[in-house]
């Protein structure tokens, strides 16, 4: 009873006596030799398999480190494959193994250790091999076998192998079979597509065709009008003038056309040919479509096929970009006629065509940038000439340069463009402690402008009184990168080598919002549409969307770049532009999480050559000291132009000389200004 009361023990190997059923019996004799362990045999087989094992590294040659295939013997013991010493010789004359003085000559056949690896080597197959293996000894060994049963064993081989013969034909056929079958699937749908697609250009087709009637239409009828006008002025009372709703220069025209009738009844000859002067001239310099000189003709003839060389020049990108937006158009147009008919807008044009007319509109509008003022930032052959960042303020009357020069210059943007002189003096000059890196205006006060400096130190200046309102130290290394929230405009973010991405507000002395990364932050920005949301642009090759409410893990993380991400812009609220020393620019989608295009020209593997956006184009400099233009649809450039040296005899080395550092649009009109590392900026402006 005392023993049931115990746990259960773990049993033991012991050679007791069996209590029998009965209490009166007693143990078994002593002299009954006690049962015996069966011997382990697994633990046999383990030890000659480690002895095998054993064996085997004996046979291993020292160079090769593989069983000794044709051995030989040296004079000093040691045994190589043949092959492995004689290469080893032709470049030592040594032993591998202890280093004895060895020739060609001191070789000899290792018979007997030949004899043990080909015995040895019998056994294994014996143990291990497949039936094949050891059928083929065997028969390589001498066996004899009747021709019957060889006759019979060649017949079941046969067999085997046309069995083996038609089950893998049967394999190459189902795998081709199955290939055919996704090839015709995708070819059916790539149909399906091209059909689709040949359907949507035939519907906008068709309504092009229409609205293209509809305003040959209407510039007749205001043509017959206007001869109505000029022939017979007094018809002006009984036709109602549709070209006052059009132009009010038009208007102005017909008005002092009908003034130059009332003034003197008596000479109509005089009022129609003064009349006809003005009408004329008035058409020839507005330069519309409903009348003119045949020079005009010309014009617009060259200027339109101008345009469609634009177009030809980047088909494919068209192409891709018509449909693209044509069938996205197509997927909400379908939901949208769950609730509405009617899925054509205004022009009669089906969803996503109109998109796509304005790009193209907007691509072919333009072919070059042109030059409308210059000036000089500093001495021409000082070093300390690079313009960082070049900035416009709120209502573009103004524009900021910065740079190693530790000066901010604020310049009046109307005398630069309209007083053409040779040195242009800035109407505000701030000195700073340290050659600066970043300009930012704010939106919202006029006056209030953000550097950021090599220093780390992070300023807002008051550019009326040109003092600084205040000044953050808190970044410990270089800080690249400054911008003002336009949603918010008393709050701004940093960046800086020291890896912190800081959120300050020009209300408190210190940070409001830190941001540890992994890597050095070369650019940051503010989301136009929302004070909660920043991009960052970093040294890890990836932009990090951070929405600031919750900053322990970024919203998005956009990766693709190849090198670090130099730049961060909006286009809009969901469209964001980056720039990297991989010579790209990327369009990202930050609502969608998605890349949208990536734009490739120009050359940027190691500086900053600046970025800037507006609604429908991007813009870049490059190390070739050359300004790129994109438009956002397109991945290859618009437009560019080359800074050349007002030396002639430099012209040539700008190339690797010099190389753009600032850009910076004039909100959405087609000029910018642009800067590069010899000190020059120029307003330059899209032209045809």
């Amino acid at each position: 009873m005392g023993d049931s009361s115990m746990g259960a023990l773990v049993p033991s190997v012991k050679s007791e006596p069996e209590p029998s059923d009965a209490a009166g019996e007693v143990s078994a004799p002593a002299t009954e030799p006690p049962p015996q362990l069966p011997a382990p045999p697994p633990e046999n087989e383990d030890a000659v398999e480690t002895a095998a094992a054993e064996l085997d590294k004996d046979f291993l040659c020292p160079i090769c480190m593989q069983i000794i295939k044709d051995a030989f013997l040296t004079s000093c013991g040691h045994s190589f494959c043949y092959m492995c010493i004689v290469t080893h010789l032709q470049n030592k004359s040594d032993c591998p193994c202890c280093g004895h003085y060895l020739t060609a000559n001191h070789l000899f056949p290792n018979f007997l250790l030949n004899k043990l690896l080909k015995k040895t080597s019998a056994r294994q197959i014996a143990k291990h091999g497949t039936p094949f293996e050891q059928l083929r000894q065997a028969l390589q060994q001498g066996c004899e076998v009747p021709v019957k049963e060889l006759d019979s064993l060649l017949a079941l081989l046969m067999e085997k192998k046309r069995k083996m013969e038609q089950e893998e034909a049967e394999m190459n056929m189902q795998i081709l079979q199955d290939f055919l079958h996704c090839l015709r699937k995708q070819k059916l749908d790539e149909l399906n597509q091209i059909q689709t697609d040949l359907q949507y250009i035939k519907e906008d087709i068709n309504s092009v065709e229409r609205r293209r009637m509809e305003l040959y239409r209407a510039k007749e009828r205001y043509t017959v009008k206007l001869r109505m006008l000029v022939d017979d002025p007094s018809a002006a009372n009984a036709w109602p003038s549709l070209i006052d709703r059009r132009s009010d220069g038009m208007t102005s025209s017909l008005q002092n056309i009908q003034a130059h009738c009332r003034m003197n009844t008596g000479n109509s000859q005089s009022r129609k040919a003064d009349a006809k002067a003005l009408v004329n001239s008035q058409i020839v310099q507005r330069k519309d479509s409903h009348g003119g000189s045949d020079s005009q003709h010309v014009t617009q003839s060259g200027l339109a096929l101008a345009r469609k060389k634009r177009v030809l020049a980047q088909f494919n990108d068209l192409q891709e970009c018509y449909l693209q937006k044509r069938r996205h158009g197509a997927r909400q147009s379908y939901k949208q006629e769950e609730r509405d008919i009617n899925v054509m807008n205004r022009e009669g044009y089906h969803a996503g065509l109109e998109d796509f007319q304005s790009v193209l509109s907007t691509f072919t509008r333009y072919s070059r940038l042109r030059v409308i003022s210059e000036l000089r930032h500093g001495d021409l052959f000082h070093s300390a000439n690079i313009v960082s960042s070049i900035e416009f303020d709120r209502d573009d009357q103004l524009f900021a340069t910065a740079g190693v020069s530790r000066r901010i210059k604020v310049f009046e943007f109307s005398s630069v463009v309209n007083e053409q002189a040779d040195v242009q003096f800035p109407v505000v000059e701030m000195s700073t402690r340290s050659k600066l890196s970043c300009l930012s205006w704010n939106k919202y006060t006029k006056n209030h402008i953000a550097s950021s400096d090599y220093e780390g130190i992070v300023t807002v200046w008051d550019v009326t009184t040109r003092q600084s309102v205040m000044e953050y130290e808190e970044h410990e290394k270089r800080a690249w990168s400054v911008d003002f929230s336009r949603t918010e405009p008393s709050m701004l973010v940093s960046g800086s080598d020291d890896c912190k991405v800081k959120i300050w507000c020009t209300r408190q002395e210190a940070s409001v919002l830190n941001i540890d990364m992994k890597a050095n932050i070369c650019s940051v920005k503010y989301n136009p549409g929302s004070s909660m949301h920043v991009a960052v642009g970093s040294a890890d090759h990836h932009i990090h969307y951070y929405d600031l409410r919750n900053v322990s893990q970024p919203l998005h993380v956009f990766s693709g770049h190849r090198k670090a991400v130099s730049y961060v812009k909006f286009l809009s609220s969901n469209e964001l532009a980056s720039a990297s020393t991989d010579s790209t620019l990327r369009l990202w989608d930050v609502k969608e999480n998605v890349p949208l295009r990536t734009f490739r020209g120009h050359t940027n593997e190691k500086n900053f050559v600046g970025l800037t956006v507006n609604s429908e184009y991007i813009a870049c400099g490059s190390e070739t000291n050359e300004v790129f233009v994109y438009h956002k649809a397109i991945s290859k450039p618009a437009a560019w132009h080359r800074f050349a040296s007002s030396d002639l005899n430099n012209a040539e080395e700008d190339a690797g000389s010099y190389f753009i550092s600032a850009v910076c649009w004039k909100s959405d009109s087609p000029t910018m200004l642009t800067a590069n590392s010899q000190g020059t900026i120029k307003v330059l402006v899209l032209a045809a």
